[in-house]
């Protein structure tokens, strides 16, 4: 490199021009080539690389299609000098050798920070112009190979690649580019690790070059458009033959007919959906930075099961997800809710997990609004049996104490549904605590404390104890969480919320739900997205028919009305008063001496000591 740049600076811009001059001009000047190539490297002068760009490429576009394969052009050229080669297969192989070193110099320049954006434009057109005539008229697979290798093993931005300016080409929009992507990220993907996930690891811990690599992958994936997998009436291609078979190389006018029709179109397709679903695949194997990995799962509902060959092989990483628990799971049970009620995926621990996950810490979560629709749909179905909804009720009941209101008010609407849906467990609106012990079970306390369960020909009737709730919210399996021998106490206290919408919204299950043509389900959606800032500015947007207000309608006399002590009399009787008065001096001049005058002035003195 040192030698390259020492080389570059005895030579000025005009002569760079001319020796691209000379090269165009006559054969003669063939020895021009290796001095243009030391100048396009990142670290030069970006007009002397964008003049050796320039005179390279227009020189070896028309000689392109006649240079032998690289690897032949090596083996010929380490052969002996007594053996006699051909003088123009000679010239050939030594020019496919300084393609090969400008294609690569080109790639250099292409990825690197150090270029600017407009000689990334140049590089980028040039490499693409060799890939669409590198193998006469077919697409050159090997140089776009080694340009996306250097891409995803890249620390710079892909934006050169995936957002092109204005009125540059836009290479993603050719059916053949998006196709032999495809290819090459599965390849690239199988070389950063095909089993990366087999050491127990879902995530990397730390940044790292796998790092970079997994990030520009997923960038590039989610780049292509998903229309090159619907079926179409036509489809462009950067090369010539597209991406034609060997067998189809051989008769390229019929093939190209072929290409037209209906018959070919779905075959298009289906190889398309093949190639995707393979690159998405070798793609979920790698460890992923868990930032990433939680994009990745909130991408693949929509923007990659609707259009993978087969969705169900999917199920191994959705499954390994969706166990890992928190918001990860969440992220997860949405394609894993796809895969079962539309492409059939039977998972037998879908449900006890999403049991699990109902934890105060949902309802603060950034996704909690997809959860809880997912989770609305998910109880929807009338294959769920009693003590399934039942458990789902009692332990969404029981979160309600804990969470903030705007979880309180989902809480509501999820129960409401619920009982809607399964009139089987309207028990437990109404199921008394009485019934709860019905001599079959009873609580008792051991001598550790812990609580256990005992039957009913060994207990004792004294250690019944009446409003104990047999719901165990700590049991992971819902159906010995006993859900259904328990009722909703806990809705009945938030009729007394202190937030006056949760206490309003709780009046909504007094309605008959047992009957469906007088109640209709909610929109989960509603309050899903829900906060402390949403219920404000609903409240002081709500229009008040009467507001309590200190008034009174006539002017008061005094302090304390009548009407406000009943029972209570300030009547004031002034013989009274002057008869005591007497007595009490008489009774302290010694005038009165019997017991019942020694009452009557004790009676006396307590009432005057009461009255001061």
């Amino acid at each position: 490199m040192a030698s390259k740049q020492k080389k570059s600076k005895q030579y000025s811009i005009e002569k760079v021009k001319k020796l691209g001059q000379e090269l165009l001009t006559s054969r003669a000047h063939i020895n021009n080539i290796p001095i243009l190539l030391t100048f396009i490297s990142p670290s030069s002068s970006p007009e002397y690389v964008f003049e050796s760009i320039i005179s390279l490429q227009s020189f070896f576009i028309p000689v392109l299609s006649d240079l032998p394969p690289s690897s032949s052009s090596k083996s010929t050229l380490n052969t002996k000098k007594s053996s006699v080669v051909d003088a123009d297969l000679e010239y050939k192989n030594m020019l496919r050798l300084w393609f090969d070193e400008f294609a690569n110099s080109l790639i250099a320049v292409a990825v690197s920070e150090d270029s600017t954006d407009d000689l990334k434009d140049v590089a980028l057109d040039a490499i693409m112009d060799f890939v669409k005539l590198g193998k006469g008229g077919r697409f050159d697979s090997s140089i776009y190979n080694r340009f996306l290798k250097s891409v995803v093993h890249s620390t710079a931005p892909t934006d050169f690649l995936l957002n092109r300016p204005p009125n540059s080409e836009d290479f993603f929009k050719y059916m053949d580019v998006c196709y032999f992507t495809y290819i090459s990220l599965k390849k690239l993907s199988k070389d950063l690790g095909n089993d990366a996930l087999d050491d127990g690891s879902e995530v990397l811990s730390k940044s790292s070059d796998a790092e970079f690599a997994s990030r520009n992958i997923y960038s590039i994936l989610l780049h292509i458009p998903l229309e090159m997998l619907e079926e179409k009436s036509d489809y462009k291609t950067w090369s010539e033959l597209g991406f034609l078979s060997q067998e189809d190389e051989e008769n390229p006018v019929k093939s190209m007919k072929q290409k037209n029709s209906v018959l070919s179109s779905s075959r298009i397709v289906k190889k398309m959906k093949l190639k995707f679903t393979n690159a998405w695949l070798s793609f979920l194997r790698l460890k992923l930075p868990l930032d990433l990995y939680k994009e990745v799962l909130i991408a693949l509902h929509d923007k990659v099961v609707p259009f993978l060959s087969n969705p169900v092989m999917l199920c191994d990483f959705l499954t390994r997800s969706y166990a890992i628990g928190g918001v990860v799971s969440v992220m997860a049970l949405s394609s894993l809710h796809i895969l079962m009620t539309k492409h059939g995926l039977e998972y037998p621990d879908f449900y006890p997990k999403l049991y699990t996950l109902l934890v105060p810490s949902v309802f603060m979560a950034k996704h909690r609004a997809k959860f809880f629709e997912l989770l609305d749909s998910c109880l929807k179905s009338n294959m769920v049996s009693a003590y399934l909804a039942s458990a789902f009720t009692k332990k969404l009941s029981r979160l309600a104490l804990v969470v903030p209101p705007s979880g309180a008010l989902i809480i509501i609407a999820l129960i409401h549904n619920l009982l809607r849906r399964h009139p089987s467990i309207n028990c437990l609106v109404h199921q008394q605590a009485d019934d709860e012990f019905d001599g079959d079970v009873a609580i008792d306390e051991n001598e550790s404390g812990e609580k256990s369960l005992k039957s009913g020909s060994d207990q004792d009737t004294s250690s019944k104890k009446s409003g104990v709730d047999l719901f165990n919210i700590e049991e992971s399996d819902p159906a010995k969480s006993n859900a259904l021998r328990s009722s909703l106490w806990e809705i009945d206290t938030l009729r007394h919320h202190y937030c006056p919408p949760v206490s309003r919204f709780v009046l909504d299950l007094e309605n008959d739900l047992t009957v469906r043509s007088k109640t209709q389900e909610m929109g989960v959606s509603d309050f899903s997205s829900g906060s402390y800032a949403t219920i404000f500015r609903a409240e002081t947007a709500r229009r008040i028919k009467q507001v309590p207000l200190a008034f009174y309608n006539t002017v008061p006399t005094s302090l304390f009305p009548e009407g406000e002590f009943a029972g209570w009399t300030f009547k004031f009787d002034e013989d009274e008063y002057n008869k005591r008065k007497l007595e009490c001096l008489n009774a302290e001049n010694g005038l009165v001496s019997t017991t019942e005058d020694d009452n009557n002035i004790k009676s006396i003195k307590k009432q005057r000591v009461a009255s001061s």
